[in-house]
């Protein structure tokens, strides 16, 4: 269990709006010096200001803001590098890779859609390894999404980024242990992965624009949250100690399904998650079941396009 503990420096990227903006207000209000990024700089000033009104001490805690893209290694890195110019020479102990959204169209996908979506959460892991000078744990954090754990008609050419995030932090959370072997006297750099629920957001709009009527109808029932109480849930799961951050019911028993080898937790939650997981695995083949009827039967009436005729 490696907990996140506050306060430190924290840089968000994709901090001005949605999850990024709400988990930086609440992560201020504990008393965490903040460091949002996004490229939109007049959003990024008004989204200091409501940062700096959830504050605990507005007069002492620091804030900044930086204007990368993130979808470039280069400009990552030159985001590091301003937030640690900033924090005195010491990196941020806490990146929360925060920035992107969602296209969910049927399989018809660029090559330059998946690289959009999957880069910044590569470049953003490159640049925040372990370097000096030593300074407590530090935490790296991915933001998923329900389709890194269940996918289904409609996210085609969303889902295979998500995924990628999900093996990637496995595959760091296991590499860092060589460089804490190799360097032990330096701090550990620990990694975990969010996986939100639903927010009625502005990127949800915009999801919604382009989403196939076919994928609104598996949606039914999809349990939404704010993006102040995902964030709330987030918190709560990182500052528990957990690799993987499930923020709602459903995405938690989904969660328990695909787990693999992944850290679970103590003795106690890691038992509840095996058990909750061998469960949830003999329901989730009548639910995929009843999903391939559904879809099946809407191509009939409607046709290949995924829109109702």
């Amino acid at each position: 269990m490696y907990h996140l503990y506050l306060p430190p420096p924290v840089l968000i990227t994709g901090g001005s709006r949605g999850l990024g903006l709400a988990a930086a207000c609440q992560l201020a209000a504990k008393g965490a010096n903040i460091i949002i990024a996004a490229r939109n700089v007049e959003v990024l000033n008004e989204a200091i200001a409501q940062i700096k009104q959830n504050a605990k001490s507005p007069s002492t805690q620091r804030f900044h803001l930086v204007q990368p893209d993130v979808t470039t290694a280069a400009q990552c890195t030159r985001a590091i590098s301003e937030a640690t110019a900033w924090n005195a020479g010491s990196p941020p102990d806490v990146v929360w890779c925060c920035s992107g959204s969602a296209h969910p169209t049927l399989a018809y996908m660029a090559h330059a859609a998946l690289k959009a979506w999957l880069q910044p959460a590569i470049d953003g892991s490159k640049t925040t390894q372990p370097s000096s000078p030593p300074s407590p744990a530090r935490h790296l954090i991915f933001t998923g999404s329900f389709v890194s754990l269940y996918s289904f008609a409609g996210f085609t050419p969303y889902a295979p980024s998500k995924a990628a995030i999900r093996s990637l932090s496995d595959s760091l959370s296991q590499e860092m242990n060589l460089y804490a072997g190799a360097h032990p006297l330096e701090p550990r750099v620990r990694v975990h992965t969010v996986f939100p629920a639903t927010m009625p957001t502005k990127s949800l709009d915009e999801e919604n624009l382009v989403k196939t009527d076919v994928t609104k109808a598996l949606e039914e029932g999809d349990q939404v949250l704010t993006p102040n109480e995902c964030a709330r849930r987030a918190i709560a799961g990182l500052e528990n100690g957990e690799e993987l951050v499930a923020t709602s019911t459903i995405i938690r028993l989904v969660m328990t399904s695909v787990m693999g080898g992944a850290i679970r937790g103590g003795w106690l939650t890691g038992l509840v998650n095996t058990l909750l997981g061998w469960v949830v695995m003999v329901v989730m083949v009548f639910i995929r079941w009843d999903m391939d009827v559904r879809v099946k039967r809407w191509g009939r009436q409607h046709g290949s396009s995924g829109m109702k005729s």
